[in-house]
């Protein structure tokens, strides 16, 4: 389902359709219902997010709480399929005129030099394991991000892992 979810947004953002609806949303409502998307109807995957911690308080953002989702829900699950056992961290805090949504993980990270790569439609940067996806989850993460007027760019987590930051307007 998430596959032709991800194809679908992808071919919607290449002709241009996305629309956003920008309002208020609250994380602390919206990041619980992404992660409920991702657990939909997989038993083993609901475990593995019993190891993300969600640290998002009272924040609010100005985005499309739909595709703010959505951007969740693919960044989420990337970061759990490869952090292996470890934890990740969903946190949020506003910085001026901005909100900053980090998704921190523990895994194996990138190599140095590909975190523009990351984000490129059909990257899989080393990943063997063809039955999880085709690589278009960052790619409609990254255009849904900047659809609703934000950025969206990934680092290393220090001590290992790779950070995803996702930086909105606050209302």
């Amino acid at each position: 389902a998430a596959l032709v979810g991800n194809l679908l947004d992808s071919s919607r953002l290449a002709a241009g359709v996305v629309r956003p609806e920008l309002r208020e949303v609250y994380l602390e409502e919206a990041v619980p219902r992404a992660l409920v998307g991702i657990s939909h109807g997989n038993t083993g995957l609901r475990a593995e997010l019993d190891r993300v911690k969600v640290e998002v308080d009272d924040t609010v953002v100005l985005a499309d709480s739909g595709l703010l989702e959505r951007v969740l829900a693919n960044v989420v699950d990337n970061a759990v399929r490869y952090a292996h056992d470890g934890p990740v961290r969903v946190t949020a805090g506003r910085i001026g005129k901005r909100v900053l949504i980090a998704v921190v993980d523990v895994g194996p990270g990138i190599a140095r030099g590909a975190e523009t790569e990351l984000f490129a439609p059909f990257q899989r940067l080393g990943d063997q394991d063809t039955s999880t996806g085709v690589g278009l989850g960052l790619s409609v993460a990254r255009g849904f991000v900047e659809a609703m007027g934000g950025t969206i760019s990934a680092t290393d987590t220090p001590g290992g892992g790779l950070t995803v930051e996702i930086d909105l307007a606050a209302p």
